[in-house]
């Protein structure tokens, strides 16, 4: 009978299918803030990052999307005009 032999076999990565590292990759922001990180992608950008987040500031900010903050404030002043309505009619 032949021995069995017991091979360890090491996890190495494969060449050329990963994509290039970039060590000075730079994420700007729509504030202005730039950040250097790594990444594979050479240049990010971002509307929102911790130099003006809110979370981070503690400013508050509405970023209104095609009006939502105006429709919102105005049923909820139609809401309060009700309410009141309906109390006095009682």
């Amino acid at each position: 009978m032949q021995k069995l032999r017991l091979y360890v076999i090491y996890n190495v990565m494969k060449k050329e299918i990963h994509p290039q590292y970039h060590s000075d990759a730079v994420i700007a922001c729509a504030c202005g803030n730039k950040i250097k990180t790594g990444s594979t992608v050479k240049s990010i950008r971002v509307e929102i990052c911790s130099a003006c987040h809110p979370f981070f500031t503690g400013n508050k900010k509405i970023i209104d999307t095609a009006g939502r903050v105006e429709k919102f404030k105005a049923r909820q002043a139609k809401a309060k005009t009700a309410a009141k309505t309906s109390k006095s009619k009682k």
